[in-house]
C-alpha cells in the first residue's frame, strides 16, 4: 500500500512515500529557514508563496527517492489541519489535483496525529494504546492514543508552544534560527543549574503546559538589575550566556517531562511516544529516559522524522486508508483545529 504524503502546514515543504503505516520509503523536505531568518519568525505570506514554488519539485524528489512512479501509488494523503491557512491551501490544492488526475483516493490527515504516530517507523513493536507528547514550534500537547480512530487530547499548553519558546529565547540570546538547535548547541557549554528559572505546575489534577513565564524570566534575567540590554552576560552573578542557555533548556525540558509522566501514569500505558521538532532535543531524550518509571518504554522517531515531514503524513494516511477512510475532493482546511 504505497501512499504519497504531503505536508505544507507551516514553513517546510515536504513530501514522503510510505509502504503501509510503518515503512518509510522516502522523505523529501525543502526548508525555508533562510527566507524567514531576517524576520526572526515565519512570515505566512512568504511561506505560502515558497510552498507554491517548490511543492512540485519536492513531490518529484520524494517519488524518485522511493523508486515509486505515479502509477504505483495507492493514495494521496495531505495535511488538512492544523497550520497556517495559506500554507495548508497550497498542499491541499496540489494533493486534490493529483488525486483527481490519477483517480486516487484522497486522505486528509491531522498533522498532530501524524506526529503522534511517527515513531512507529522506527519501532515495529509499537502498538496502541500509548501516550504521545507532541512538542513543536506551533503545538505542545499530550494525547491518549487508544486506537487508530481514538486519539484524544489530554492537555495542551496555555500559551506558547515549547518550540516557540526555544525560538524566542534564541532571539534574546542573539542566536540564529531555528532556535531549538542553536540553544541546545550553546547549552552544551553551560551549566544547567546556574540559573533557577521557574517550572510550571498546573493547578489541581489538570494536565497542562506553560512556557510564557519561562520566556519572560529569561528576558528579565538578561536585562539584569539595571535593565541593561547591551551586555547580557551577568558577571555580577558569574553567569555566562551558555549558562543561561543550559539553564533555560533544563527548565523547558522539565516543564515537558512532569505533565507527560503524569499522563502516562493516569493512562496506565507501557509506551510513551514523543514527536514534533522538540523531540530531537538531546536533553529531553536523556532526561525522559532517566526519569521514566520502570516498565515504561520511551519511543522517539529518528531525528529526521521529528520535524514536519511528508513521510509521517503518508504513514497516517496509509493507516486511515486501511480503515476505509476517504476524503471528498472538496475537503477544506482547518487551520485552528487541535482535536
Amino acid at each position: 500500500m504505497r501512499v504519497l504524503g504531503i505536508d505544507t502546514s507551516c514553513d517546510d515543504t515536504s513530501a514522503g512515500v510510505s509502504d503501509g503505516p510503518r515503512r518509510v520509503l522516502s522523505s523529501a523536505v525543502h526548508s525555508q529557514h533562510d527566507l524567514h531568518a531576517a524576520f526572526q519568525g515565519v512570515v505566512p505570506e512568504i511561506a505560502s508563496r515558497a510552498h507554491a514554488e517548490r511543492i512540485s519539485l519536492v513531490v518529484r524528489r520524494a517519488l524518485a527517492e522511493a523508486d515509486t512512479p505515479l502509477e504505483a501509488l495507492d493514495a494521496v494523503a495531505v495535511t488538512v489541519r492544523p497550520g497556517l491557512v495559506g500554507s495548508l491551501l497550497v498542499g491541499v490544492a496540489f494533493a486534490k489535483a493529483l488525486a483527481y488526475a490519477r483517480g486516487l483516493p484522497l486522505i486528509g490527515v491531522h498533522h498532530i496525529e501524524a506526529h503522534a504516530i511517527s515513531a512507529r517507523a522506527d519501532h515495529d513493536d509499537l502498538e496502541y494504546p500509548f501516550v504521545a507528547l507532541v512538542a513543536s514550534g506551533g503545538h505542545t500537547a499530550l494525547y491518549a492514543c487508544r486506537g487508530a480512530r481514538d486519539i484524544v487530547r489530554l492537555g495542551q499548553t496555555h500559551d506558547d508552544a515549547a518550540g516557540e519558546c526555544f525560538d524566542k529565547v534564541a532571539v534574546l540570546l542573539g542566536l540564529p534560527q531555528p532556535g531549538g538547535p542553536s540553544v541546545s548547541k550553546l547549552a552544551t557549554e553551560g551549566r544547567p543549574t546556574a540559573v533557577a528559572f521557574p517550572r510550571y505546575r498546573a493547578e489541581g489534577d489538570a494536565i497542562a503546559f506553560s512556557f510564557s513565564g519561562l520566556k519572560t524570566s529569561v528576558l528579565y534575567f538578561l536585562k539584569g538589575p539595571a535593565g541593561r540590554r547591551d551586555a547580557p552576560n551577568r558577571p555580577d552573578l558569574a553567569v555566562t550566556i551558555p549558562d543561561v542557555a543550559a539553564s533555560f533548556e533544563r527548565a523547558a525540558v522539565e516543564n515537558l517531562i512532569r505533565p507527560t509522566l503524569e499522563a502516562v501514569a493516569r493512562e496506565g500505558v507501557a509506551d510513551l511516544v514523543v514527536g514534533g521538532g522538540v523531540a530531537a532535543n538531546r536533553e529531553l531524550r536523556r532526561l525522559l529516559a532517566e526519569r521514566a518509571p520502570g516498565g515504561v518504554r520511551v519511543r522517539f522517531p529518528r531525528p529526521a522524522l521529528c520535524a514536519d515531514n511528508g513521510a509521517m503524513i503518508a504513514m497516517r494516511g496509509a493507516e486511515l486508508l486501511a480503515l476505509g477512510e476517504r476524503s471528498p475532493l472538496d475537503v477544506d482546511v482547518d487551520p485552528y483545529a487541535v482535536d
